[in-house]
């Protein structure tokens, strides 16, 4: 797949991103090279291939699931600046 200057300068746009005019060539001509080889990892057949979690067969141990700190809920929001029903009061941000 083959992708122009003037659709590189306008990604650039989109993202933000300034490339100089001396730049664009390579830049158009790197991502040129990226896009072939996505396009030969999609050319690979991977029917037979079952999708994995984890390409070592890992699993993770798991702790059990206990209470191990105090609930200090009223100190926390003794010092909070508004409060309301055991809930933080923020200022509104969105209209």
């Amino acid at each position: 797949m083959a992708i122009e200057q003037d659709e590189i300068e306008k990604i650039a746009e989109l993202a933000r991103i300034r490339i100089g005019d001396d730049q664009i060539g390579q830049v158009t001509q790197r991502i040129t090279e990226i896009l072939g080889m996505v396009d030969q990892l999609q050319a690979v057949d991977t029917s037979d291939v079952e999708p994995m979690a984890n390409p070592l067969d890992a699993t993770q141990r798991l702790r059990a699931d206990a209470v191990t700190e105090v609930n200090r809920r009223e100190a926390f929001q003794a010092i909070a600046p508004a409060v309301e029903n055991g809930l933080y009061l923020v200022p509104k941000v969105i209209d």
